[in-house]
């Protein structure tokens, strides 16, 4: 049979658990008792258990602690809490004398919280949290175009990195989707302008700052700029969604295009020319029309035809690595134009990324650059092919042709064959003198 309490009396809640109607807490003599800076630990310790919704019972310990502590417990407990090293302290045994000196008549957890404010249990906290990053996040849903990055973002880490809280995020990809709606950017414009204009700050988007980091990954996703880094990179990623940073240092090398007096007095002098973006986007530049444009990834290339055909050479665009913003912004205007693109590059897993990265900008076919023409040149080299495999998606079996003959060849290697296919004759033009 079970037994009844005493009449007048009731029986206490369990420890770390309060009432529906808590008693009234004595925090002066709390404070004298339990508030000093030496026992600042226990009731912290305390605390983190009334957080973790775990019970006020059993024993917690302080490594090291200072005779102020040891004595600080001895007058808490009324007794010397023992010896050893560190120092040991009972949690029911402090809910009993807090119940019992009347100072809080319900025990620890009252006491925890008179002295430092209410508990939010961590299941609460966390839940919030994540309600409030995932607040944030939805203001990605306004990038629709860009579902398979918003989603990617949700799920890396990398808005938790930078922003750190979800206040943080909330207020870094609001700015960020304000960029990304605006881009590209057509006409370009300076890139500190386009700040001041849409962020409010020339300086809002300057490097290294959390909202730069961001933006440059959503412009990689909008334009299929490739993955990089440096300070050239970051100048060309910004100038492919039609933000510039500056606009003199990306540059496309030419030769024999025609359509400005500068360009024509090059041409006709068989001279290559140089182009800067900011040529290229002020305004309009003219650009006689022309059927068919060659291009190629190394200068090399267009040195030789210059030397071979001098003003007679048909036009030739060259990359000089991956395509830059003037490039691309060259490219473009010419197929637009009408201009079909014919590309080479080097014979390995970096030209094919190259090329990749092209083709997913601007179309174009093939200029002796499928797996045949790898074939048939692979023969006579010897330089073996490096790095981590790619893929040729205007031509699948190029990429398995290397990785079968596992040798690199340059476009320097098969020169010969380039230049032959630029020979004058083939366009009616006469050679160069």
């Amino acid at each position: 049979m079970n037994a009844q309490p005493e009449a007048g009396r009731t029986t206490p809640p369990p420890c770390g658990a309060l009432p529906a109607e808590p008693a009234p807490v004595d925090t002066v003599r709390l404070r004298r008792l339990l508030g000093g800076p030496d026992l600042t630990w226990l009731v912290e310790r305390a605390r983190r258990r009334m957080e973790r919704e775990e019970p006020l019972t059993g024993g917690v310990s302080l490594g090291a602690p200072t005779e102020a502590q040891r004595r600080a417990a001895e007058s808490l407990l009324g007794r010397p809490p023992g010896g050893g090293r560190s120092l040991t302290i009972r949690l029911d045994a402090v809910d009993a004398v807090l119940r019992r000196s009347g100072i809080s008549p319900d025990g620890l957890a009252a006491a925890v919280t008179a002295l430092t404010g209410p508990v939010v249990p961590l299941r609460e906290t966390r839940a919030d949290e994540d309600r409030a990053w995932q607040t944030a996040y939805a203001r990605l849903d306004r990038l629709p175009g860009l579902a398979a990055w918003t989603a990617r973002l949700r799920a890396d880490g990398l808005v938790r990195r930078l922003a750190r809280t979800p206040e943080s995020a909330d207020d870094l990809l609001a700015a960020t989707v304000r960029v990304l709606r605006e881009l590209p950017a057509d006409p370009a414009v300076s890139l500190p302008a386009f700040a001041a204009r849409v962020l409010g700050s020339a300086h809002a988007l300057d490097d290294g700052t959390p909202l730069a980091t961001l933006t440059l990954s959503g412009i990689r996703a909008l334009t299929g700029f490739p993955d990089g880094s440096g300070t050239e990179w970051r100048r060309e990623a910004w100038a492919s969604a039609g933000l510039l940073r500056d606009e003199l240092s990306s540059t496309v090398l030419t030769l024999g295009l025609r359509g400005t007096p500068a360009l024509d007095w090059l041409t006709a002098n068989g001279e290559p020319a140089v182009l800067t973006l900011r040529q290229l986007t002020a305004g309009t530049p003219p650009l006689t029309p022309v059927a068919a444009v060659h291009v190629c990834e190394n200068p090399a290339v267009v040195a030789a035809a210059a030397d071979a055909y001098g003003a007679h050479c048909p036009p030739l665009v060259c990359l000089q690595g991956q395509p830059s913003a003037a490039a691309l912004t060259l490219l473009r205007r010419m197929a637009e134009q009408g201009a079909s693109l014919r590309y080479h590059g080097d014979f390995d897993w970096g030209g094919l990324r190259i090329a990749a990265a092209l083709l997913a900008r601007v179309p174009w076919t093939p200029w002796r650059y499928t797996a045949a023409d790898y074939r048939a040149a692979a023969r006579d080299s010897l330089v073996p092919l490096a790095g981590v495999p790619a893929a040729s998606p205007w031509d699948p079996s190029l990429a398995e042709a290397l990785a079968e003959h596992g040798v690199r060849v340059e476009e320097e290697a098969v020169l010969d064959t380039l230049l032959a296919d630029l020979a004058p004759e083939s366009s009616g033009q006469p050679p160069a003198r």
